[in-house]
């Protein structure tokens, strides 16, 4: 990682905020601009802000506007902004509606000071960032044959063989560079299929391409195979 990654924090217990902010300062690559105790307050931060985060962290359940409507907001707002769910309540349908609204990673609360750290960096680096728990749930609730989102006669013909290469190895979470590698191509490459599929499916940013070829079965995460 060798650029520098900006962060916001919503969260409106004060200790728990200043417990990450502590943690967050300590990380060289990592500099928070500002924080937040609630919705409101951090989309307010966010219109006047001078410079942009790159990422924003905030808790779903906040008094006032919680982090689920935060993060509509801010899709709509700033959808340049990447926003990581943290919450100390993780069932699956929770999860499923904060990733199809935008969301591109999910930390529990009593996670450690390491997968936070973790998942930040990845996050900058990919786009996103599900470990194995979270894409078993995308997978199992975003797969709805009444879904619009899921082409019922899916045209396999409307990929290229290599983009659905690219694809697959995007949702192994696999980085352009390693994709790069192991297809036997150059980074800049990589990036052009990417765009290609952006475009094709519609999707706003990686995460999204990823539900994409969840749903519509283009990608196993069982398998090693295109």
């Amino acid at each position: 990682m060798d650029h520098e990654i900006t962060l916001a924090l919503a969260d409106d217990e004060l200790l728990f905020r200043q417990g990450l902010i502590s943690i967050l300062s300590q990380e060289k690559s990592i500099t928070v601009f500002f924080d937040a105790e609630d919705g409101n307050d951090l989309m307010q931060k966010l219109r006047t802000a001078q410079q942009l985060p790159e990422i924003v962290i905030t808790d779903l359940k906040m008094p006032g506007l919680n982090g689920v409507e935060t993060t509509k907001l801010i899709r709509k707002e700033f959808p340049d902004i990447k926003i990581i769910a943290l919450t100390s309540y993780f069932s699956k349908p929770f999860i499923v509606n904060m990733i199809s609204i935008g969301a591109v990673a999910y930390l529990a609360k009593n996670s450690t000071p390491k997968l936070m750290l973790t998942t930040i960096k990845e996050v900058a680096e990919k786009g996103f960032y599900y470990d194995d728990q979270v894409l078993k749930f995308i997978h199992e609730g975003l797969l709805n044959p009444n879904d619009k989102m899921v082409k019922s006669n899916f045209d396999t013909t409307y990929f290229t063989k290599r983009e659905k290469e690219v694809l697959h190895l995007i949702c192994k979470q696999l980085t352009t560079s390693e994709i790069a590698e192991k297809l036997f191509i150059s980074p800049r490459t990589v990036e052009g299929h990417r765009n290609n599929l952006l475009l094709k499916t519609e999707s706003k940013n990686v995460a999204g391409l990823v539900i994409y070829g969840l749903k519509n079965k283009l990608v196993s995460l069982d398998s090693d195979t295109f």
